[in-house]
């Protein structure tokens, strides 16, 4: 009898987000829309500005998710609605509760606009769970320092959110949660084992893997089959995220920037940032951060 696969593959589309930044989306896929309560997965980078260059994500809206910036090089100033302005830079998390609704820009700060800079990172959206999508929404950010860190043989692994590997990390989140990201110093394997989560996957940043048998080159994501023991190995060098929780409690709709069990949310959701626009921003659901003006449009 034939061992069950344990994993499928996902290689990711490319997408372009305006001006030529490239991103590489894993998640959602056709045959895997999450992964525990990971809903949208995006690899950014390496890319190099320029002196006078820069990324330059105008203010936007988001409800029922959180946001999750990673960055291996470079920097990213956050600004949002509640009043949050902040950088930041690799090593740290920015974890934006949307909730009920927030908006927010993503922009390069001055400074590596001025002398220009290499940005690399990942951006993951994690769908809040039901009793949770219309909570007020809400920022932290975790510096490099407060997340564990620690070896399991010779992979070097960073706890981002949640348990995992018998750690916790101080980013916790209203639903079970694994997310950690890795570094291979010499060829190494890793055992993840079927209790880190009920959901997990792999996602090769750079370098080589190899798992089952099969290789697997930078930018695949390998979705571990649920309840098996999995072995993965690493080249040495190589840079890789493990992603995953508890499936979350019921699909959801993911249309633009919004995250919903149900449609009919998602359209108040346009039509709150429609308002939004034609109010000027007084009084209305979503404001822009201060010092901004500009704001992406509703999508056709």
């Amino acid at each position: 009898m034939s061992k069950t696969r344990s994993f499928h593959l996902i290689q990711p589309q490319a997408k372009d987000l305006g001006e030529g930044f490239i991103v590489r989306r894993a998640l959602p896929a056709p045959k895997t829309r999450m992964v525990g309560p990971f809903i949208f997965f995006d690899h950014f980078g390496p890319v190099e500005h320029r002196p006078g260059q820069g990324l330059d994500v105008r203010p936007h809206p988001h409800i029922g998710l959180s946001t999750v910036t990673y960055l291996f090089e470079g920097a990213i100033q956050h600004r949002d609605m509640l009043g949050h302005d902040l950088v930041i830079r690799p090593g740290a998390v920015n974890w934006m509760t949307a909730g009920r609704g927030i908006c927010h820009s993503e922009r390069t700060p001055d400074t590596e606009r001025r002398t220009g800079q290499t940005l690399h990172g990942i951006q993951s959206w994690v769908a809040l769970p039901k009793s949770f999508a219309e909570a007020a929404p809400d920022f932290s950010h975790h510096a490099a320092e407060t997340l564990p860190s620690f070896d399991v043989g010779r992979t070097h692994l960073t706890l981002l959110a949640g348990q995992g590997f018998g750690r916790v990390s101080p980013v916790q989140f209203p639903w079970p949660i694994w997310y950690l990201t890795g570094s291979a110093g010499d060829d190494t394997n890793l055992l993840v084992t079927a209790d880190e989560a009920e959901e997990r996957a792999v996602y090769l940043v750079s370098g080589q893997g190899m798992l089952d048998g099969t290789p697997l080159q930078a930018s695949d994501m390998a979705v571990l089959a649920v309840g098996q023991d999995a072995e993965i190995s690493f080249a040495a060098g190589s840079r890789f995220m493990l992603l995953g929780g508890k499936a979350i409690d019921g699909s959801r709709r993911i249309d633009w920037n919004f995250v919903a069990k149900d449609p009919a949310r998602i359209a108040k959701a346009k039509a709150d940032w429609e308002s939004s626009i034609q109010g000027g921003w007084q009084n209305t659901p979503f404001r822009l951060p201060p010092g901004e003006v500009e704001y992406i449009p509703l999508p056709d």
